[in-house]
């Protein structure tokens, strides 16, 4: 197994960084370079899926998060100082809704659970763009503003949307326990590709409304604001919310500093959110997401675009 950098004489012991975190879904889409980022970092990883397919984590643990007992002892036996919890179906397309809603809901509900007992104190949880009623929603996604901030209302329909947002509801009751996780951290991910996945899908592509409307991929671009985030992106405002202090539970928007078309923003938004309010002007290809709020929490910002 790899060697946690923790364990070797150029970390001093005195840093204060969490030395075990534990990764639900090491093995998904995302979970590699999750773990990955996080062992650079200097933290020994130990990888928790349903799966018990090896990694490149320090330790790689059989667990399903939907059964209480799983997860209180996969975390026990990891002893984790921190838990990321990514295992959770990525899409409801291939599930029924209520394993779909438990997958997010539930399974979430016991890591806290856990967290608790445990006494473990920061716990970052994989919601996503689709806990404000997008990406997977059979209707237009309903906006009241743009940019899309933390503030704005929720309206998810879709057993995935609805599972994510119970998640974060759940997040904050763990957060106001006396007990409870000190610092929980509900990350709302939108598309997550590799660079490779990025060639595949933008490059030699017409990525103007037009262009995306004929590819007939239009209303999987509009109810998701035309967000993307590089996994790389992704994976180290994970590691930030790990490192982070605050006390409590906040949710954080996340997306790449760009939009995935190949117009202004200004012309996007004039072309396929026509009725929808601005609060503000936009500049070149900015992203219709604002992600202030991670730059001010945590000090992340997003560096890597498509373009």
């Amino acid at each position: 197994m790899p060697q946690s950098h923790l364990d070797t004489e150029e970390t001093p012991s005195t840093t204060g960084m969490t030395s075990t975190v534990a990764v639900t879904g090491g093995t998904g889409k995302i979970g590699p370079t999750v773990v990955a980022a996080l062992q650079s970092a200097g933290y020994r990883v130990v990888n928790i899926s349903r799966s018990g397919g090896e990694t490149e984590a320090d330790a790689d643990l059989r667990a399903d998060m939907t059964d209480a007992g799983e997860a209180y002892g996969a975390f026990a036996t990891a002893d984790a100082d921190a838990i990321v919890h990514l295992g959770m179906l990525s899409t409801p397309d291939h599930d029924p809704g209520h394993v779909v809603f438990e997958s997010n809901a539930m399974s979430t509900y016991n890591v806290l659970q856990a967290a608790e007992a445990l006494d473990v104190d920061t716990v970052v949880l994989a919601s996503s763009l689709s806990a404000v009623g997008a990406s997977f929603e059979p209707e237009p996604i309903r906006l009241s503003y743009l940019p899309l901030d933390e503030s704005h209302p929720v309206s998810p329909s879709n057993s995935y949307g609805m599972g994510k947002h119970v998640l974060e509801v759940t997040a904050d009751g763990f957060a106001h326990r006396q007990n409870g996780p000190r610092t929980i951290a509900s990350i709302r991910f939108p598309w997550m590709p590799t660079d490779e996945q990025m060639r595949e899908t933008f490059d030699h592509a017409d990525r103007t409304p037009d262009g995306v409307r004929e590819s007939g991929h239009f209303e999987t671009a509009r109810n998701t604001v035309f967000a993307y985030l590089s996994q790389e992106d992704a994976a180290e405002l994970v590691r930030l919310a790990v490192e982070a202090d605050f006390e409590g539970h906040e949710r954080f928007f996340a997306s790449a500093p760009d939009t995935s078309a190949d117009v202004p923003t200004e012309e996007l938004v004039e072309a396929v959110y026509p009725d929808v309010e601005c609060k503000r002007e936009f500049e070149g290809y900015e992203a219709l997401i604002s992600t202030e709020k991670a730059k001010r929490m945590l000090g992340w910002e997003p560096e890597r675009s498509w373009r």
